[in-house]
């Protein structure tokens, strides 16, 4: 990948050094294969196989999805969200300002990661943990990346980033919990708290939704349709998660 400087931003985003922008089939080709793996191809490979003890492995990747989600709250909020961005209304800025550059560099990174969360779903397989490949699950780790890229190839900046720096705050203290979980049953017995995890999630597809939702009402140069979808994608999820709420934690309080 060519290093951010290389880029120029202009009016017309189209920063093809960078890997995986040059056009949209890679990362077609990485989610199709994801999905095929995870739905078909895996479960059939590991049929007849004990499942994998990865505990080393997921707890090394959960340490290093911490780190990195630390990394992408702070180059956010450093970029723009802490000081220099408006909460009302933020357009891209497509200059070579050199806080620009950093958040346009935030958003590929942020896609680099929601790329490698699909390992989530990998491991699920050969732990052979089926049970947990849901279509809340599937959807949201395919639609993710989508999202991302068509944030990097067009709007690397500006009011839609806002969303990267609250999922990747979530995604601090998910992945946390993973680690402090994976740690065995002498641990496990402390955390109280995972189901706050998923209303701390439905929490920021609220905030996204209003975030979004105030361009369709404010004139900002922002694409109204990428806001719209951003509206749409936010009540979607809202509703998913929701429903795995009320299955998950209510259900079983009410048995």
């Amino acid at each position: 990948m060519a290093t951010i400087t290389s880029w120029r931003p202009r009016a017309t985003l189209e920063p093809k050094d960078w890997w995986l922008m040059s056009s949209p089939m890679p990362l077609i080709l990485i989610l199709v294969t994801y999905n095929y793996f995870c739905t078909k191809a895996g479960p059939r490979w590991m049929k007849d196989r004990k499942p994998f003890n990865l505990k080393y492995t997921m707890m090394f990747y959960n340490v290093l999805q911490v780190v990195f989600s630390v990394w992408l709250v702070n180059e956010g909020l450093q970029a723009g969200w802490l000081r220099d961005y408006n909460y009302r209304c933020q357009p891209v800025d497509y200059s070579e300002n050199p806080k620009a550059i950093r958040m346009a560099n935030a958003t590929w990174y942020y896609m680099a990661c929601k790329l490698v969360e699909l390992l989530d779903t990998v491991f699920f397989v050969m732990r052979k943990k089926n049970n947990q490949v849901s279509y809340l699950h599937l959807w949201h780790h395919t639609l993710m990346p989508v999202c991302a890229w068509i944030g990097v190839k067009f709007l690397a900046g500006g009011h839609g980033t806002l969303l990267g720096v609250i999922n990747s705050f979530v995604h601090i203290i998910m992945y946390s919990y993973y680690l402090l979980a994976g740690l065995g049953p002498e641990v496990q017995k402390y955390l109280w708290w995972k189901k706050y995890i998923t209303t701390l999630q439905m929490v920021q597809f609220i905030i996204v939704f209003l975030h979004s939702a105030q361009l369709l009402v404010y004139e900002c140069n922002y694409p109204k349709f990428i806001v719209f979808l951003l509206g749409i994608n936010a009540l979607y999820f809202l509703y998913l998660f929701g429903m795995f709420y009320r299955k998950t934690y209510k259900a079983k309080k009410n048995v």
